[in-house]
């Protein structure tokens, strides 16, 4: 391995970008950087290794696969492991075994997506650990220690990030603070020889991104990154400010998009001049089933493909490819099997850096832009399309956001669909009734709101969705009669965790199909991230990120209505370490949790974290869901009994092949066997 000192030269400027060529009719660039760590060819797709390992592979994966550039997370690591244990190795290269370049963000993209455990000010950002808690502090100058720990080649200075939907007035704020956040990151640098690059803000406004781009020019930084997109705004939207930015930006040196995307989205950035990708969809889409394949994108979870002997993709040639049928993927994906995930993010990861070494081998060419309009169609194309019969008239085509769309049930309501899953949020019955029944209605929220003068009522509403549940709990509040003067009625208080704000985004654009959208509360959410009434009984906060990141910075909850994607989508939001999570959280406050899954696997779950287990309510198809409660039972079994979960239940637990958690090792087995076997929930008959 290279150490810094073999690349560093005081002379030598520390980015050395070469434009070598830009194709005709286009801004597509190719061209040569040259780091710390040896040399990029751009156009460059970087993999995300978040926590300085890209999930599911290992560095000879990686290399197999064509990685030369991975992207680390400064956020992450300044929590774990921490500057020491980097300083200790000499820097990340060593650590994590990986001999090229590295580049790391700053850490202001995590810090906005825990809006409601930090305090951002002039100094930086204060947030809480995810971890234990504590409380740090993010500066300018913390972030490029931090980076300068980690030894990356590239470091990013510290942004505030904020949705690219953001009004004016706190879109010019934000862009203002990182302009005096990337003056100080460059003074915090001193004599490093990592590259430096800024971050050009100013939401979709043109005229705040060429005031960001003017301002950050003028310093002496080593690149570019156009940021605050991918944050909220349509793919129009996204196309338009990237190709604005990018045109602002010095053609000698690189630029740099990130956080997308599909490979359709970085094919249309190449065409606007950018030079530099990163995103975490090569590893998120394999872990749902999904690869990006020479026939467009294919849904491995399809029956399909059940007894299909052909390659996933007979023109790549990836050991993925060259060794294992679809048949044998499809079986990984349904049988949960990590290697699945390994295995298509190999592809995945191998065919998005073909993609980029096919763009450059075109613009060096001169062939760019016929490449480019042949590519596009096949690039947005999916099996979820892909028909022998000539297709009917979809009118639902165009009711569509992202990953999702608007998908209408044979019983005359509608609903949100992921298109990468195929899972629908509440499919089997009319939305609006289900989230009435199993939430509201068995939680006894009504009840709960006239208890006058008790202490604020918490619901923390899982998956916020299309907000079909939390919005049934605001018809609930606004359906009780007025409080009578001198006798308040509680207050209620809905945390809505989410982190994918798409579905609601679409679906308030039709509230002739999703009625209980006809109301000022969701719009102001998503606008402000808040909403409360005028006398404050009800305030509804939302909590955008990743759910097991922002719970800890949540007030503990009484009432939990819990609703993410099924397991086979989001897996790691039903293991027993999620219910552990949210029970510490909670302490000795007691708490009710409601869902949907009735599945063995789920309810054992929650009974290897220590809550109690009885059946809920049934909805469609479903016989019965589930209740789940943390202390103080008796008082909510009161007037109202629990069937609970007994002897019966624990024999089909006891023979059922899905006993243990797919991702629990065998040597712990026994120890999750010993909670449910030992839970006092056997002691409570039934």
């Amino acid at each position: 391995m290279r150490s810094l000192k073999m690349w560093y030269n005081p002379a030598m400027s520390r980015t050395r970008f070469e434009l070598q060529a830009q194709a005709t009719g286009t801004s597509a660039r190719a061209g040569r950087l040259q780091t710390l760590h040896g040399e990029v060819l751009t156009p460059i797709f970087m993999p995300v290794g978040t926590q300085a390992t890209v999930k599911s592979q290992t560095v000879e994966s990686l290399k197999e696969a064509g990685s030369h550039v991975l992207l680390a997370n400064t956020y992450h690591l300044l929590l774990r492991p921490g500057p020491e244990v980097f300083r200790k190795f000499g820097g990340i290269h060593r650590f994590m075994n990986w001999d090229g370049p590295v580049l790391t963000d700053s850490g202001g993209f995590q810090i906005f997506s825990l809006p409601h455990s930090r305090e951002m000010n002039e100094e930086g950002a204060r947030f809480q650990s995810y971890l234990d808690g504590t409380t740090h502090l993010l500066s300018p100058e913390k972030s490029i220690e931090m980076q300068k720990a980690i030894g990356s080649d590239i470091m990013m200075v510290l942004d505030q990030c904020i949705p690219s939907t953001a009004d004016r007035e706190q879109a010019t704020a934000a862009m203002h603070l990182t302009h005096r956040w990337a003056a100080r990151s460059l003074a915090a640098r001193g004599d490093s020889p990592q590259s430096l690059f800024g971050i050009v803000q100013g939401a979709c406004y043109e005229d705040l991104r060429k005031q960001s781009a003017d301002t950050l020019t003028a310093l002496p930084l080593d690149g570019f990154a156009i940021g605050g997109l991918a944050v909220g705004e349509g793919s129009k939207e996204r196309e338009d400010t990237t190709e604005l930015t990018a045109a602002l930006l010095p053609k000698e040196l690189p630029r740099y998009l990130m956080g997308v995307g599909t490979p359709y989205d970085i094919l249309e950035a190449v065409h606007r001049g950018v030079d530099m990708f990163d995103c975490i969809l090569p590893s998120q889409l394999a872990q749902r089933g999904a690869a990006y394949t020479s026939e467009g994108r294919l849904q491995l979870r399809r029956s399909q493909y059940k007894f299909s002997e052909e390659a996933l993709d007979p023109d790549c040639g990836c050991s993925t490819c060259r060794q294992y049928s679809r048949a044998y993927l499809h079986h990984l994906y349904k049988s949960s099997e990590v290697l699945g995930w390994k295995l298509l993010t190999s592809h995945n990861l191998t065919f998005y850096h073909r993609l980029m070494r096919r763009m450059r081998s075109k613009i060096l060419a001169g062939t760019f832009f016929d490449f480019y309009q042949a590519s596009r169609e096949k690039l947005a194309s999916s099996d979820n399309t892909q028909t022998s019969r000539p297709p009917k008239r979809d009118p639902m085509k165009g009711l569509r956001l992202g990953d999702y769309e608007v998908h209408s049930s044979s019983e005359s309501f509608f609903s949100i669909r992921q298109v990468t899953s195929g899972e629908i949020m509440h499919s089997v019955s009319d939305p609006c009734d289900e989230a009435h029944r199993l939430y509201v209605e068995q939680s006894d929220l009504a009840t709960r709101l006239r208890f006058e003068g008790a202490p604020d009522l918490v619901v923390w509403d899982v998956g916020l969705g299309a907000a079909t549940n939390a919005m049934a709990a605001v018809r609930c509040f606004e359906a009780m009669s007025p409080p009578v003067e001198g006798h308040p009625r509680r207050r209620l208080r809905i945390l809505s965790f989410e982190c994918d704000l798409d579905p609601l985004r679409l679906a308030i654009k039709y509230p002739g199909k999703f009625p209980h959208l006809r109301h000022k509360a969701p719009h102001i959410l998503l606008k402000e991230g808040r909403y409360a009434t005028e006398d404050g009984c009800l305030e509804w906060v939302l909590i955008p990120g990743d759910f097991l990141t922002t719970l800890n910075s949540a007030e503990a909850p009484d009432l939990v209505f819990f609703d993410p994607f099924s397991s086979k989508t989001d897996s790691r939001l039903w293991t027993s370490e999620v219910f552990l999570k949210i029970t510490a959280r909670a302490g000795a406050k007691p708490f009710e949790l409601y869902t949907y899954s009735a599945s063995t696997a789920v309810r054992a779950a929650l009974l290897a974290a220590g809550l109690y287990i009885g059946k809920g309510a049934p909805t469609g198809p479903k016989l019965e869901t589930t209740v789940a409660f943390h202390g103080a039972i008796s008082r909510r079994t009161e007037g109202k009994p629990v069937e609970w979960l007994g002897e019966q239940w624990l024999d089909r637990w006891n023979r059922s092949h899905a006993k243990f958690p797919s991702d629990l090792p065998v040597e712990q087995h026994s120890v999750f066997e010993k909670r449910i076997r030992d839970h006092a929930q056997w002691n409570l008959g039934g």
